[in-house]
């Protein structure tokens, strides 16, 4: 996927049109809503694509040619729902696997969590549409071919998903660095949600307090936490360890 945006209004509604993946849509503040422009504020909202209003001046920097007032940025893969994620659990018979991000903005450490995710055998991610990268090309790299293999679903609201991930049966586990409980000492073996804050924030208020549990990674040296993607990697790898000695257990969702 080309790191260039797709710009001019044309352009950008014909790629709405035909339904291809886009992360997110940038128009001229002021524009008025009419006429193409419109039809593209119309479809966006249909195929739930964020919609930013900016200066021009931001949109000349981006694209050489004439833009129009609208500049698209395409996603490396399409989207999926979380309820997509969860069929993939169920269509493999296995206790759900799903890793949430809250707020996770370095290309390169989503790319790092969907190929330890891959490597992990979770049923998908899930990350929020604003205040977060998206799946754009360098993510796309820096994943080594995963994005290929991992489920991604895009949320407006992280809360209402994990809402969505409880109804379904999932316990949903935080990792904050403050948390009572080591994350090996925790039963990890049901069908689980893994909630990871973004880099330098943690998670949310709102988020933490809709986890049913939180671990923390015990450190022994004198830094206070771990780059998001390793933290992920270890928490991941925790739970294949688990479910590899609980060999047993039939709990699925």
């Amino acid at each position: 996927m080309p790191d260039e945006p797709i710009y001019g209004r044309q352009a950008v509604l014909e790629t709405l049109r035909a339904a291809q993946p886009i992360r997110k849509i940038l128009i001229k503040r002021g524009a008025r809503p009419s006429g193409a422009l419109g039809t593209i504020l119309d479809l966006a909202k249909q195929q739930n694509v964020p919609v930013q209003f900016v200066d021009h001046r931001r949109l000349d920097d981006l694209v050489r040619g004439h833009h129009q007032g609208v500049v698209a940025f395409a996603s490396a893969k399409p989207l999926v729902s979380v309820d997509d994620i969860l069929s993939v659990a169920r269509d493999r018979n296995e206790g759900a696997l799903v890793l949430v991000l809250d707020g996770v903005e370095d290309p390169a450490n989503l790319g790092a969590i969907l190929r330890t995710a891959e490597g992990a055998g979770a049923h998908g991610v899930v990350i929020p549409k604003h205040r977060a990268v998206g799946l754009t090309p360098a993510v796309a790299r820096a994943s080594a071919g995963a994005i290929e293999y991992v489920p991604v679903a895009q949320v407006t609201n992280v809360v209402r998903a994990l809402e969505e991930l409880k109804a379904a049966g999932l316990w949903i586990v935080g990792a904050d660095p403050e948390a009572p409980q080591a994350h090996y000492a925790v039963d990890l073996t049901m069908p689980v949600a893994v909630v990871l804050g973004g880099e330098g924030r943690g998670l949310g208020r709102l988020v933490k307090e809709h986890c049913d549990l939180q671990v923390r990674l015990p450190m022994q040296g004198k830094v206070s936490s771990l780059n998001v993607a390793v933290a992920a990697g270890v928490l991941l790898f925790e739970i294949v360890r688990q479910r590899k000695i609980d060999r047993t257990s039939t709990r699925t969702v």
